[in-house]
């Protein structure tokens, strides 16, 4: 069965990821520390996880299967999911794959030593981040989701 996981506190693609959702009949996850609002169709169930921050990730992590998807910009969960054997996608639309998930661990790491270096020496621990979120990010996380959902579904029809 294929499933979305979302990790959803700071994800601005829910309401996309429920409309592919309700066109191929999957089920949604939609994992957060707090209470979000429901769609009002669809299969679409609201896991509430109190605790720490990484909660959520640890709920999908440990519930997300290989034909799963997980929707989420945190790099750390998105290898947690790939090694399950699951696909998963960014906001933005970049998919993360094992190719590419090495790297952007490594990126991540490297600006992480980068702000606790300028923390240490005084200056500002903010180098920057991604860019603001635009309408062509949304354009290619829908049509990158789409994608993946057809794979799946075709990878289990063999």
């Amino acid at each position: 069965m294929l499933d979305i996981h979302i990790d959803a506190d700071a994800c601005p693609v829910k309401e996309e990821t429920f409309r592919v959702a309700l066109r191929y009949g999957l089920k949604v996850f939609l994992v957060t520390n707090g209470p979000l609002r429901l769609p009002a169709e669809g299969n679409v169930e609201l896991v509430v996880v109190p605790g720490s921050f990484d909660a959520a990730d640890d709920w999908i992590a440990e519930r997300i299967g290989a034909a799963d998807i997980c929707v989420t910009a945190d790099i750390p969960l998105a290898k947690r999911c790939l090694d399950k054997g699951a696909a998963v996608v960014g906001p933005n639309g970049r998919e993360f794959t094992n190719a590419n998930i090495g790297p952007a661990l490594a990126a991540r790491a490297m600006m992480q030593d980068l702000r606790e270096i300028a923390r240490a020496e005084g200056g500002p621990a903010n180098l920057g981040g991604p860019p603001p979120f635009s309408k062509q990010d949304r354009s290619r996380f829908l049509q990158s989701l789409d994608l993946i959902v057809t794979r799946l579904r075709r990878a289990s029809t063999r």
